[in-house]
């Protein structure tokens, strides 16, 4: 049994794995995370509507997951997705793997231009912190998916969010700047 948190403006009592952006790290899915702070920072203030934590439970026993780790497979897995390629994993139910760095856009972008190879890409990428998504990709998934409860996020908490958002930003830059001499060198 897993406990998993999805962010956003919305409570959502029942997932629609086919809604969300085909461009997203791991495809189409409904994207979830383990880990209650990460999901409160993910998610960005927007006029006129509060920020909703929806807390799950996953019954994955009887589910095919497929796991990654920030590795190669990763990355092109990744890199497939942001291009709208054919899903390799879309016989699973579930996958579980770090979620990209946000300079993942910029980094592609790099690539397809040709002026990093697929190594110093992969360099980038592994910069800075890694927290995990977990996003159900089928609909046994998202039956197996029982909804808990769901929190709107007080201004102090969304307040501390930000802060803690902008010190991990600073930090991912510092580290960024300094693999990026390091592949100019």
């Amino acid at each position: 049994m897993m406990h998993l948190y999805h962010a956003g403006y919305d409570v959502i009592e029942k997932p629609d794995v086919h809604h969300g952006r085909k461009n997203a790290d791991f495809g189409q899915g409904f994207y979830t995370t383990d880990d209650q702070e990460f999901a409160s920072r993910w998610v960005r203030e927007k006029t006129g509507a509060d920020i909703i934590i929806n807390q799950y439970e996953l019954d994955d026993s009887d589910l095919k997951v497929k796991k990654l780790e920030r590795n190669k497979e990763w990355f092109e897995y990744i890199f497939a997705n942001r291009r709208v390629r054919p899903d390799v994993y879309a016989d699973y139910d579930l996958i579980i793997g770090p979620i990209a760095n946000d300079t993942i856009y910029e980094t592609f972008g790099i690539i397809t231009s040709g002026f990093l190879s697929d190594q110093e890409a992969m360099k980038l990428l592994m910069v800075g912190g890694s927290s995990q998504q977990i996003v159900l990709k089928s609909q046994k998934a998202a039956d197996n998916l029982k909804f808990l409860s769901s929190e709107i996020l007080s201004k102090e908490k969304i307040l501390s969010c930000k802060q803690k958002h902008l010190e991990e930003n600073e930090k991912f830059q510092e580290e960024f700047a300094k693999a990026m001499q390091e592949i100019e060198t």
